[in-house]
């Protein structure tokens, strides 16, 4: 793979995809999360993205360890982690022992600087690309999370900020509040954003436009439900918890559709998910999350899929969104449309 993009209004060139650790540590062991490393730069991938909230902190030790065993591994790839969760010994809110870490979870200037020295450690970095707000926080002033962002920033522990899981109100108000102060704002956003889940089309990625903001795709498989749960090697693939199941029975009609009409495309359900965010109006970046190297080779040959207009139309009827951009999509709703599938 060699094709890469600007992410959002930046310099910062990433590959069409990204490779995302949250199943580092915990799906997939060090050995297998380290060979996802090795067959992702090989492939021509370059842009990695985990959490301090995942695994506890485990998945980003184990990309600190693969960093480690090559210096220029460093620079040859884009480090995006995420901060807003309380990692101080995993205790949750409501247990006596989280009293006594009052300010060990959200944006406040104190966990800001907590949280990244904590990520660099493990990181075995000494400084992250995109540090991205993984919640927006109601309880902190913008003006405060910008200043702490920006000393990052100034002292070189950071290079751009991001935002996950953010409303487009919310990435308009933090990128005003940012202007206001002088500074770059968020480069880029992170939704959960897949032929199931398409709530984001009414605002954010309008909102992620008209500000650049990079666009990333979290779950693009809708937990592996879109990558070939019917078919005839359905039963090697993990079909996941309960609550999976139970949406696979609930839209089993559609799902039969959809693998019938990747069959007919003559490519596997994961490759035609990926490929569909890759052809959206606007340029959407899917964040892969594999358990094993060979998931991660087989997924990128979405990048040579080609959708035409006819099977983009087919996969609307399959995966109806909630009817394009927003306000268009609700001045013209007539009730009938089915809107986005919730995935609960």
């Amino acid at each position: 793979m060699s094709a890469y993009r600007n992410l959002g209004r930046s310099g910062l060139r990433v590959s069409a995809v990204c490779v995302g650790g949250s199943n580092f540590g915990w799906t997939a062991d060090e050995p297998a999360s380290h060979a996802i490393l090795d067959a992702a730069l090989e492939h021509g991938v370059n842009f990695f993205d985990t959490a301090d909230a995942y695994s506890d902190g485990a998945s980003e030790a184990i990309i600190g360890r693969w960093l480690a065993r090559d210096p220029l591994r460093r620079e040859r790839v884009v480090l995006s982690t995420k901060l807003y969760y309380d990692t101080n010994g995993g205790f949750a809110s409501g247990d006596p022992a989280f009293e006594s870490f009052p300010n060990a979870a959200r944006l406040s200037a104190k966990h800001i600087r907590h949280a990244c020295e904590q990520s660099l450690r493990r990181l075995q970095t000494d400084y992250i690309d995109v540090y991205q707000m993984h919640q927006f926080d109601a309880s902190t002033p913008l003006d405060e999370i910008w200043q702490a962002l920006d000393l990052l920033i100034t002292q070189g522990k950071v290079l751009y900020a991001g935002a996950s899981n953010f409303a487009a109100w919310q990435i308009v108000a933090a990128n005003e509040a940012a202007a206001r102060q002088g500074t770059r704002g968020v480069i880029s956003a992170q939704s959960h954003h897949n032929l199931m889940i398409r709530a984001v089309e009414l605002e954010v990625l309008p909102a992620c436009e008209a500000y650049g903001v990079g666009a990333l795709a979290y779950s693009p498989l809708a937990h592996g439900i879109l990558g070939g749960v019917l078919g005839a090697d359905a039963g090697r693939r993990r079909r996941g918890s309960a609550g999976a199941a139970a949406v696979i029975e609930r839209h089993r009609e559609r799902i039969e559709r959809w693998e019938a009409l990747c069959a007919d495309l003559g490519h596997p359900p994961g490759q035609v998910a990926v490929a569909w965010l890759l052809s959206g109006r606007v340029p959407v970046t899917p964040i892969l999350g594999p358990r094993t190297a060979h998931q991660l080779v087989d997924v990128l040959g979405a990048l040579d899929v080609r959708l035409d207009d006819a099977t983009m139309a087919r996969l609307d009827e399959i995966w109806p969104g909630p009817g394009g951009p927003a306000p268009d999509a609700y001045r013209f709703a007539t009730g009938t449309h089915q809107g986005p599938i919730a995935f609960h």
